[in-house]
């Protein structure tokens, strides 16, 4: 009698974790570019309106988000830069920057939400229109747009989390640079003495064939 014994094949534990790496990559390039720019879209929008009332009657007033408030806008910027410096640090760096990417959402989601119920931009506005310094506008309104810079802010924090989670397992920038940026120095090829097309190489070069 025969018997079959079944020896289990070992399995291979580096595709799981390569996998996750690229899919990690993608969604947190994805969400970090994605977001960055909802959110430099949004606060060019208009975000709160009202009327102020003058002499003549009532007059329209309209802030954007640059308006309202400009961190949104400039923490879109810096979380943009977070996520393409990612690359370029290792370690303890990679770490600090994908936190950085992660504050930089967390800040953005904090302004827009409160940037959404402010009334200071169309006050000075109507102080402005009226000559009166103590005017505040009337019939106040806002729109969407602050929640959309919100949901942008969200998709930078989500980069920043990813970052932090799977960054070691993405790629970094060749080492063939070094630290100041500069490639490093080719070395010189070898001159064969009895080969005359090596020699007259090296005199091309600016070289001495015959030196040691």
């Amino acid at each position: 009698m025969e018997y079959v014994t079944a020896v289990p094949h070992p399995r291979s534990e580096a595709p799981g974790p390569a996998r996750a790496g690229r899919l990690s990559l993608a969604g947190a390039l994805l969400a970090g570019a994605l977001g960055a720019a909802v959110v430099l879209l949004s606060t060019r929008q208009r975000w709160s309106e009202g009327t102020a009332t003058v002499a003549g009657g009532d007059f329209p007033l309209t802030a954007s988000g640059s308006d309202v408030t400009g961190v949104p806008a400039s923490l879109a910027i810096v979380g943009l830069a977070a996520l393409v410096a990612v690359f370029a640090v290792r370690r303890l760096g990679r770490v600090f920057v994908a936190g950085l990417l992660a504050l930089s959402g967390a800040g953005t989601i904090a302004a827009s939400l409160i940037g959404a119920g402010d009334s200071s931009a169309l006050d000075e506005q109507a102080a402005q229109a009226t000559g009166d310094t103590a005017a505040t506008v009337a019939v106040l309104s806002h729109t969407a747009w602050p929640y959309v810079a919100a949901v942008g802010g969200a998709l930078l924090l989500l980069a920043g989390l990813l970052a932090l989670r799977y960054a070691p397992l993405w790629p970094a920038m060749s080492s063939r640079y070094e630290r100041s940026g500069a490639p490093r120095p080719r070395k010189a090829p070898t001159v064969d003495p009895d080969r005359p097309e090596d020699l007259w190489k090296a005199l091309d070069r600016g070289e001495d064939p015959t030196g040691a």
